[in-house]
Parts: C-alpha cells; structure tokens; sequence
C-alpha cells in the first residue's frame, strides 16, 4: 500500500497539474470507486460540475483536493493500488479506469485507475480544513499540527510493541509496514520493543528516524515494488534500492554484516537486523 511519501508524491503532481482547473464532467466506470459517497454517480457528478479545485492536501495516506464554493473537497484514498494520473483528453482509457474527471480547459484528464478496487473517492465536507471522515486521524509527522510530546506521552501511554503503535492511526499517520521497518532499524529498536519502556530521548531519536527515512523516501519518489505505484505521470519511485531491511531477508546488514531476518507481523512481515536490533527480553 502507498505510505506518505508515495501519497506526498502524488499530491505534489496534482498541485502542478490541476490546480486552478474547473471541472466539466465527471464519469464513474465502477461503483466501488466512490461505494463511500453513499448519494452515488450522479450526485457524485453534479456536485463536481463547475467546482474548481483550489488546492491539493494530504494527511497521512489521505488525499484531498479543496472545492471552490463550499466547505467541502474531493477525496482520496489510493487503498493497495489506486492511481491518480493526469492523462491526456485523447489517451486510450486505462483498463483498470474507475472514474474520469474532465475539465473546461480541454487539457489532460484526471483519471482514477484502480486494478483491485480498494481504494475510493469520494465528496466530503471540510472540518477545520479537513475532510470529516478522517478529523480522528493524528497529524503526520510532517504537519506543523504534529506535537512531538503529545506522540511521547501516547506513545508510552499504549503498552503494546513499537511497531503496532508506529501503525496505529490515532497516534501518528502516514506510516506503514515498509517505513516502520526502516525506521525502526535506524533507531536500532527491534519491532517488539514495548511502548513504555522507552525513555523519551529514545522516542525523540525514533521519531527523527521516521522522518528522515520518509523524506529520503520523498526525495527518490517514493518506494516501488512493482508498476502499481506511480506518480500523476505514471512513473516509478526509486527508494526501493535504498531500503536497509524491509524485503531484504537473508541479506547482510550494511551496518554489521549480520543477515536480515523475517518475522511475521499481523498479516504482515517485520524485517530487522537481530544483531543491531535486539529483541527484548
């Protein structure tokens, strides 16, 4: 699934490319695309009619574009393997085409493609600048809105593993399964490691990881696995050859040489170096 950087990416190409453009049409191809804007197609539709998309937000692995007139934006959620992608007017329909906006200017589309159908759009009101269904959701580590001691103090509050808390939406958003990894290896913390016996110096240094793993990630596109995630121009990221745990089982730790070990984790895996990443007792 995209992570922040992914998502950061492809907010960064709809505010270059669509911003400022007034909607003409929009076409929905499959109802599950917009199953969570419960009045359906046609309202979907008359609701975009004529609205000009202001600007291009994100939260965590949201997606919004603010609509002149109301209170209210286009959302996104790109699931496992949603693409926005501005296309040309004439380009050949994509074959996994879910929903098709059109604009007055007669330039490119923005098309919402999406293979196994998990992600959505949807129109939904503003609160406090944003969308109602995601106000319970924490601030990214990249908000000004972020407030590292209020991390600290929930952080430690939750008694579960570090991971857990790293994924759980409510404390801090944005962050999946590939950037805990690596954050948690550049914080030398093993996934397990209980919430409340961390110090706060160790939160601090663990949150700089976050950060830093993300932003490197932002710098390089972004972390592609396969053609499922692009960018507005349906391109790849790269970070994937930057990764130092996640997906590299077996392989040696470019800090101590030891293999990389894989541990299931909910559904999941954990990476993580078992020399520089000691489990706790």
């Amino acid at each position: 699934m995209p992570e922040l950087p992914e998502v950061e990416v492809v907010r960064r190409g709809l505010r270059q490319w669509v911003i400022g453009r007034e909607i003409d049409s929009t076409e929905v191809l499959h109802p599950r695309a917009i199953r969570r804007h419960l009045p359906g197609a046609l309202e979907l539709a008359a609701r975009l009619r004529g609205r000009t998309l202001v600007s291009a937000e994100r939260r965590g692995k949201y997606l919004w574009l603010p609509l002149s007139g109301d209170e209210d934006a286009l959302m996104a959620h790109l699931g496992m393997s949603g693409q926005l992608l501005v296309v040309e007017r004439d380009a050949p329909l994509e074959k996994h085409l879910r929903v098709r906006i059109r604009f007055r200017d007669g330039g490119p589309d923005l098309r919402f493609v999406d293979q196994r159908t998990f992600g959505h759009i949807m129109v939904s009101p503003l609160v406090a600048g944003v969308p109602e269904p995601i106000t319970h959701i924490a601030p990214d580590p990249f908000e000004e809105a972020f407030d590292d001691a209020r991390f600290a103090a929930g952080l430690r509050g939750k008694r579960t593993e570090i991971k857990r808390a790293l994924l759980d939406q409510s404390l801090i958003s944005g962050v999946g399964n590939i950037y805990a990894d690596e954050a948690l290896w550049l914080a030398r913390l093993h996934w397990a490691r209980p919430t409340n016996t961390l110090t706060r110096p160790k939160i601090t240094e663990l949150l700089a990881a976050v950060r830093q793993v993300m932003g490197a990630a932002l710098l390089q596109g972004g972390t592609s696995f396969d053609s499922l995630y692009v960018n507005v121009n349906g391109e790849s990221g790269y970070f994937d050859r930057s990764l130092e745990v996640y997906g590299r089982q077996d392989q040696p730790c470019s800090r101590c040489g030891t293999p990389i070990r894989r541990e299931p984790f909910m559904n999941r895996s954990s990476y993580f170096c078992p020399r520089c990443q000691r489990r706790p007792r």
